[in-house]
């Protein structure tokens, strides 16, 4: 489903820049992958790598999904539209403030991945998502009236709605109480097993990450740089 070699990704110029590398990184179907680390070593910028919204400056290999897009020629020819169509159509994210319309509301949020792609609104998978995680209430209000935690289960909901190839979550439980955040974290899982997605999950969450028994990729600084290797 995912396959990456040789990925490093700048940020800054000269004395500020700091490099953020991925050796290596394979993702089967039903495979749900921790990026750990402490705060502010690049574990959200590795994760905007990984979901084509940030250029790398280095990358020898990378394919996605199920029909293999060479995403690293995609770059090197720069073809912003058909990256974009793969951001839009093969990728899921939920990010750490949520991310919603401020002019749309929940129902609504819930339905756009959806309606661009040109799916029915609804199907049977979101609306189980928004009755397990008790959001009915909430479908017809704004996101200005959601508390934060409201907001990152919503945007859970919307990343999963059009069923993508690859789920990426920046602390999808930050804002959440423990047990809020079980009940996301092992829907989470149910749903990337049930429908045989990829999943990368930013996680500060020690527990758990080691509850559901998550394979991590660790941050390790050395000289300026961050390197991303498998925990062992």
């Amino acid at each position: 489903m995912l396959a990456i070699q040789g990925m490093t990704v700048q940020r800054g110029v000269g004395a500020q820049a700091h490099k953020i590398r991925l050796p290596t990184l394979s993702l089967a179907p039903g495979e749900c992958v921790a990026i750990t680390g402490p705060s502010g070593c690049g574990k959200s910028t590795l994760l905007e790598a990984v979901g084509l919204l940030l250029a790398p400056s280095r990358l020898e290999h990378f394919q996605l999904g199920t029909l293999q897009h060479d995403v690293a020629k995609l770059w090197r020819t720069d073809k912003q539209s058909e990256l974009a169509k793969l951001r839009a159509r093969d990728l899921g994210f939920v990010l750490q403030n949520g991310g919603l319309l401020p002019f749309l509301n929940v129902a609504d949020n819930i339905a756009l991945p959806r309606r661009l792609q040109g799916l029915a609104s609804e199907s049977a998978r979101t609306t189980q998502a928004v009755e397990r995680l008790g959001l009915m209430p909430l479908l017809q209000k704004r996101p200005s009236m959601l508390s934060i935690g409201e907001r990152q289960r919503v945007a859970f909901v919307r990343a999963l709605a059009h069923e993508p190839q690859l789920l990426l979550a920046d602390e999808p439980t930050a804002a959440l109480d423990p047990h809020s955040a079980h009940d996301l974290f092992a829907l989470f899982m149910e749903v990337v097993e049930e429908l045989q997605l990829s999943a990368l999950v930013v996680s500060h969450d020690w527990s758990l990450v080691q509850t559901f028994g998550l394979p991590r990729i660790d941050a390790v600084i050395v000289k300026g740089e961050t390197v991303f290797e498998p925990r062992v």
